[in-house]
């Protein structure tokens, strides 16, 4: 059995260099990475529940929403992978709060390493995931019958989409996981706070059925642009107004949120 050990040169004031940090970032990534093969577990989070939600919308709620299960997938497969998005980012914050209780970041703390270099490298890996799931979910949609008929370019445009708004969103879960006492309490705020951002969106329905006052909130709502641009890219359409108030979402998320968790995990680490 071997240990591997991390190390890096770090210059006279303490500080790692710029490109050993990049380096230790990644290794930190595919720590997490790996984990999965020691964990079969957790592809149960990645792949099965995926598969589910994308089976119990279809057949479930297809013919009550739209006539047939094709139909409705057509619609609602988009705004399931935007919800599992959404979703996936709390499983960064109850793996941050597992390392902590359980010391990890004080084992690395030892180590000549920058210290960011376990959250991005966290980040990174759980952004990796996000891709697994969500090619998971095209594939069996496609197998179900959807079409992707806005072009490989389409595709690629919104993948990269979803990962630059769950990469912004992640710096919400890293505070979530900093501060909750446990990984039971980051997933009952999770349950709470994205569960009705996700149903009072257009992930699933179409906004003018909605009553009046809670049309008003869903097209201020973020899970709806995303919702709608992702849609857009995949299946081809106008697209630019739901694309940029996505990415106007995911900066003024990621200005709120990043600052105060790296003020929380330099608190904590």
């Amino acid at each position: 059995m071997t240990a591997t050990t991390i190390t890096a040169p770090v210059t006279a004031s303490g500080r790692v260099p710029p490109l050993a940090g990049v380096r230790q970032t990644f290794t930190m990534a595919w720590r997490s990475l790996v984990a999965v093969k020691h964990n079969p577990l957790e592809l149960v989070d990645y792949s099965i529940t995926p598969i589910m939600f994308v089976f119990l919308f279809t057949y479930v709620l297809g013919g009550q929403m739209a006539g047939s299960p094709e139909a409705y997938l057509k619609y609602a497969l988009p705004g399931i992978i935007v919800q599992n998005t959404l979703f996936m980012t709390m499983y960064t914050a109850m793996a941050l709060n597992t390392d902590l209780t359980k010391g990890v970041f004080d084992r690395l703390r030892s180590l000549p390493i920058a210290r960011s270099a376990p959250l991005i490298g966290r980040i990174t890996a759980d952004l990796a995931k996000h891709v697994w799931a969500m090619l998971l979910m095209i594939g069996l949609g496609l197998a179900l019958g959807f079409r992707i008929t806005g072009g490989f370019g389409g595709f690629l445009l919104g993948a990269l989409l979803l990962v630059v708004f769950a990469a912004a969103v992640s710096w919400s879960a890293v505070l979530i996981g900093m501060v909750a006492g446990d990984a039971e309490k980051v997933q009952a705020f999770a349950f709470t706070l994205i569960f009705p951002i996700t149903f009072t969106s257009s992930a699933f329905v179409v906004v003018d059925t909605m009553p009046g006052w809670l049309q008003a909130w869903s097209d201020v709502n973020p899970v709806t642009h995303l919702s709608d641009a992702f849609r857009g890219l995949l299946l081809g359409g106008a697209v630019a107004e739901p694309v940029l108030w996505s990415l106007v979402w995911a900066a003024g998320i990621a200005l709120v949120f990043y600052p105060l968790a790296m003020r929380a995990y330099r608190a904590k680490v």
